[in-house]
């Protein structure tokens, strides 16, 4: 289910694939999900309309659903806003926060965030999480100062953290993220200032991809507050 008609649904889709499987993008993760048909493409209005509440909540319930039961070594929910104008990078964020806000809002999952995770985005453990299911989010905008992030429209990126743990449960992860770091230098000649791994600093700094000065203050808030 999406908010377009069958012909846009499918240039944006592909348009996708397209920005992924280039030779040159630096995620080797995304790749291998695009390649092994495990990324869910499904569009949507304008990012941070509160009109996108019901179909992004029934969406991504729907995924969580699929991410708690599958052991896909990667697998991601790519929801695209293609009728979101933005001009700046402080804009995108802005309305990334202000779309995750309203999924918070929407969601009917009570229980505590459980394990590592966190719902305070000042926590180091923190990440989004919806229906139970904690998420990486990465954020992609045609006005990104990072070349990797850099996508024809606004895009959320779901990578639900189960990917991340069977990865490093596997002796995989740190190697195919070195790998990636490696491609992200040949491409832009450095690496974005925010990254860290889980546990260091928030994650949330990094959903946007904007680089967020230290006394920067997340504007989602914790379930409860």
């Amino acid at each position: 289910m999406s908010h377009v008609d069958n012909a846009r649904f499918a240039e944006i889709e592909s348009a996708f694939h397209e920005f992924v499987m280039r030779e040159q993008f630096p995620c080797l993760g995304a790749r291998a999900t695009i390649s092994q048909d495990a990324g869910l493409v499904r569009v949507f209005g304008a990012l941070g309309d509160a009109g996108n509440a019901e179909l992004m909540r029934s969406t991504l319930t729907e995924f969580g659903e699929r991410a708690k039961s599958e052991q896909d070594p990667f697998l991601s929910l790519i929801a695209v806003f293609p009728d979101t104008s933005i001009t700046s990078e402080a804009e995108f964020d802005d309305l990334l926060w202000r779309q995750l806000e309203q999924l918070r809002c929407a969601d009917t999952e009570t229980a505590a965030a459980v394990g590592r995770a966190s719902d305070d985005p000042e926590d180091p453990h923190f990440s989004f999480r919806f229906g139970g299911v904690p998420y990486f989010v990465v954020g992609l905008s045609p006005v990104s100062s990072r070349v990797a992030r850099r996508f024809s429209w606004p895009t959320l990126v779901f990578n639900p953290h189960s990917v991340f743990e069977r990865l490093r449960a596997e002796g995989k992860y740190d190697r195919l993220k070195t790998r990636i770091r490696e491609r992200e230098m040949a491409l832009q000649g450095s690496l974005n200032p925010n990254l860290a791994d889980f546990g260091e600093v928030s994650e949330a700094r990094q959903y946007s991809g904007m680089v967020h000065e230290a006394e920067w203050k997340c504007p989602f808030h914790k379930k409860g507050s």
